[in-house]
């Protein structure tokens, strides 16, 4: 089992990365076998990023997965067949030791950053807890649900920043929580891709600004995060989910060789 200490202190930041949704075995083993090629030859420590389950959809008639065992299953073999960690979210109590059968790494999705019986489940699976920063929380606020987890006897927590609501549509991301969440003791992850979503879109479908991905990804490290979290797919304006805002596969290794330069300068 993977601790947090993996991902602590390193030369490097870690990657946090993969599709949205897992939308069949072929796709995430096709998005798997990229990253970790090149994550391995950058150095980069990585954990493959699939959700098994999309709760939080706007509309009824949204893709919300294939299934839940039968992506949770493609998740295993990820790990099996390139020896990755796995991260996936999980939005129910019931579901922490199910899904800690199968992952590594279990995501508390940030609009239920503040659910304690969550957090608690979680906690007792012993697996890592990422537990994304809620776009209504203050940075200072977050050391209470990271601490719901390492009082419950589990210290292997990440904390994401995703971003804080700007009105009705938009996001924007202060730099400032980074350093300030950095503070209670656990790695700090920047969401880049969620981070630029242009949410409760007429259309019922969620927006997004990847143009800008780049931008955030920079400054994200420049101010010294320790990993980061992106979407990426083969053809985002196929993906079954948030592909609005994803990262086309292709231009992600440009983009690492960017940000390594950038730790680089202020290490």
């Amino acid at each position: 089992m993977i601790t947090i200490d993996t991902y602590k202190n390193n030369q490097n930041f870690f990657l946090m990365a993969g599709p949205c949704v897992i939308e069949g075995e072929e796709m995430a083993l096709r998005i798997a076998e990229k990253i970790s090629e090149i994550t391995r030859r950058l150095h980069i420590p990585y954990i493959f990023k699939g959700s098994y389950r999309k709760a939080n959809r706007s509309r009824i008639d949204s893709f919300t997965g294939i299934g839940d065992e039968k992506a949770l299953k493609i998740l295993r073999k990820v790990n099996e067949t390139f020896g990755i960690p796995t991260v996936t979210d999980i939005h129910e109590s019931a579901e922490a030791a199910i899904a800690a059968e199968y992952a590594d790494v279990l995501q508390i999705p940030a609009f239920l950053c503040r659910q304690t019986d969550l957090l608690l489940a979680a906690a007792r699976t012993g697996k890592i807890v990422n537990i994304k920063k809620g776009q209504f929380v203050a940075p200072s606020g977050m050391q209470y649900a990271a601490r719901k987890v390492a009082d419950a006897g589990n210290k292997n927590v990440m904390i994401t920043e995703r971003g804080v609501t700007f009105g009705y549509t938009d996001l924007v991301v202060d730099f400032r929580s980074i350093p300030q969440m950095q503070q209670f003791g656990f790695p700090v992850v920047m969401d880049v891709t969620h981070s630029l979503q242009q949410p409760n879109q007429s259309s019922g479908v969620t927006g997004g600004m990847p143009g800008l991905i780049e931008t955030i990804a920079r400054a994200a490290i420049a101010v010294g995060a320790d990993g980061l979290f992106i979407e990426t797919h083969p053809e985002p304006d196929k993906a079954q989910s948030d592909g609005a805002n994803m990262l086309r596969l292709d231009l992600l290794e440009g983009l690492l060789l960017k940000l390594i330069r950038i730790r680089e300068a202020i290490l």
